[in-house]
């Protein structure tokens, strides 16, 4: 008896995992939610809290607006010369409360009433509120004051955190903010906010092409070559801007053999010192054999193998790049202890335990002087300085501004129903962020730049003869 054949149902794909594009990562709300997550920056900014009283709306206005039971017993933010039109018997403005509660959410998205003037700004003002918020914050960027364009991009995400242009208009100004000052701590934490939020862009918009391009370089300055490797190939995917893959294309050239350096230095860590040995000792023998880190590491693999004698030269080698790398010294202690030598092992214990004091002097000289100072959040904020080019979206919906669309192309943004024009305004956005001019810099040049430690490789728009600011395309000011 012949069975009847059963076929199975495919499973049925959406139009956009069917051209292999998908949000692949979530992440919970207390890594990506500002109102949530670890405030890295925020201390830079609660200085602007002073600035600021409080009063309460009255019944009147309240019920007026229906806002009895979101503001009934909040404090509502007053500028000190706000106080005076009070006074006057003028009132003020709601938008200029609303612009008031958007510095508060900006400077401590974690403020107790902070929920509160959300739903308050979203029951006056629907969704124009975030993005008018974005693009305050733009303006502000483009005249050069990037603490009030950052505090407006933190605002308009406590409103919406997975805002497109304020995610990456807010990583472009703490990447501005943080090129821009010469305090260590301060370059750590915008530098640290700026790429993280880098991947928060990539991971909630993955067809983003400019989020890589950021990524990619974010990647390459902290010595992560494979991932800017690999983060840029997805820029080469998404985007269609032909000068800028030309230039992606020649970085990803220039990074094949720092990325081969790194995959030695992965192998060593994990254990697989014969293959760590057989992918750096080529390059001992090139223009990288001034990268300290790989005589480092091919310290680290003989020594592990038993090597001992091609373990000294190694350590050594590195000591005349770096002569206060802790590791190494204790490294040689560890070799010559082992081996018996009494007068070398005293000799480099004794050099790591003075570099060790001495670091740890240096932290306890950084605390004290924030200590005496009292007011932490205020030290070594950037000078004004002409602001790097952030781009602002162009022309990407007819109707931007309109009193029925938003920058996201309208209110079936990313939903189920307007998932293909979705996808056609993202394209959009992408072709109009992606204006970045070609690299000029060399292949010797860019090698260079990456054997500096903590120098800067920048982006092209740093080799221009003038930096532009944010482009003057978002004017307009929420309306009521």
């Amino acid at each position: 008896m012949l069975r009847k054949k059963t076929e199975t149902t495919p499973e049925k794909k959406t139009f956009l995992q069917a051209l292999g594009i998908t949000r692949t990562v979530v992440r919970p709300p207390e890594e990506a939610d500002l109102r949530v997550r670890e405030d890295r920056i925020g201390r830079y900014f609660k200085k602007y809290l002073n600035k600021f009283v409080f009063a309460e709306f009255s019944n009147e206005f309240m019920e007026k607006h229906g806002v009895t039971e979101i503001m009934k017993g909040v404090p509502v933010p007053l500028r000190k010369q706000d106080v005076k039109e009070f006074a006057g018997g003028n009132g003020l403005r709601t938008l200029h409360i609303a612009e008031n509660m958007a510095w508060i959410m900006g400077c401590d998205p974690k403020f107790r009433y902070a929920q509160n003037y959300i739903d308050f700004l979203n029951k006056l003002f629907n969704y124009k509120i975030y993005e008018g918020m974005m693009k305050e914050g733009r303006d502000m960027a483009e005249e050069g004051d990037l603490d009030a364009a950052c505090i407006h991009f933190r605002a308009s995400l406590c409103m919406k955190p997975d805002y497109l242009h304020s995610m990456y208009s807010y990583a472009r100004c703490c990447r501005a903010m943080y090129l821009a000052s010469k305090n260590e701590e301060y370059i750590g934490r915008f530098k640290a906010e700026a790429l993280e939020f880098f991947e928060l862009l990539t991971e909630t918009h993955p067809r983003f092409a400019n989020g890589y391009y950021y990524l990619g370089y974010a990647y390459l300055n902290i010595g992560l070559y494979v991932k800017a490797q690999l983060t840029w190939m997805e820029f080469l995917r998404f985007s269609k801007n032909s000068k800028d893959k030309r230039e992606i294309r020649k970085r990803i050239e220039q990074l094949r053999d720092p990325v081969e350096i790194e995959k030695g230095y992965n192998a060593v860590l994990a254990g697989r010192y014969h293959e760590g040995i057989e992918k750096l000792e080529p390059f001992m023998k090139t223009n990288f054999k001034s990268w300290w880190p790989m005589s480092y590491y091919l310290g680290v693999a003989y020594e592990r193998l038993g090597k001992k004698a091609d373990a000294v030269n190694a350590f050594k080698r590195v000591l005349t790049m770096n002569a206060t790398h802790l590791e190494t010294l204790r490294e040689l202690a560890s070799i010559y202890k082992n081996s018996g030598d009494k007068e070398n092992y005293k000799k480099y214990s004794s050099k790591a335990d003075l570099v060790e004091k001495n670091m740890k002097k240096d932290r306890e000289d950084i605390e004290a002087e924030k200590e005496a100072s009292g007011v932490p959040e205020e030290l070594d904020t950037p000078e004004s300085f002409e602001p790097e080019h952030i781009e602002a979206e162009e022309n990407y919906d007819a109707n931007d501004g309109g009193e029925d669309s938003g920058a996201d192309g309208g209110e079936d943004f990313g939903t189920e129903a307007g998932i293909e024009s979705d996808l056609e305004a993202d394209m959009k956005f992408e072709e109009d962020y992606s204006s970045a001019a070609e690299a000029e810099a060399s292949v010797s040049a860019v090698k260079d730049s990456l054997t500096a430690g903590n120098v800067e490789v920048e982006s092209p728009e740093k080799d221009r003869e003038k930096h532009k600011g944010f482009r003057k395309v978002a004017r307009k000011r929420i309306k009521k």
